[in-house]
């Protein structure tokens, strides 16, 4: 994605968690499938709420700009909504985001 990252080798006794991760904003269903895809289908495994694993165990969140914006909107009642049908989903779903974000 063009973005330089560095990662170092802390030896056998140092292994990957939950407290890193990549973060990749997508603009839309098709990239965020295309993100998804890749990741867990070349080896990796699915999580939920957007999270999924690579196959070196590495932990990313593929994450659709919808989603970012309905979660961080002013009304808590939409925000609520955006993130409760987030918690039900694995790979975000952008339309299922923008219809609880309606109502």
């Amino acid at each position: 994605m063009g973005i330089p990252c560095l990662g170092l080798n802390g030896g056998p006794g140092v292994e990957h968690n939950l407290a890193f991760s990549f973060q990749v904003a997508t603009a839309d269903q098709a990239e965020t499938d295309r993100y998804w895809n890749a990741i867990v289908g070349n080896g990796g495994e699915e999580s939920e709420c957007g999270w999924c694993k690579d196959k070196w165990g590495l932990s990313w969140q593929i994450t659709p700009a919808v989603l970012m914006q309905a979660i961080a909107d002013p009304d808590p009642a939409v925000a609520k909504r955006a993130f409760d049908a987030m918690m039900t989903m694995k790979n975000i779903d952008v339309a299922k985001i923008e219809a609880a974000r309606r109502g």
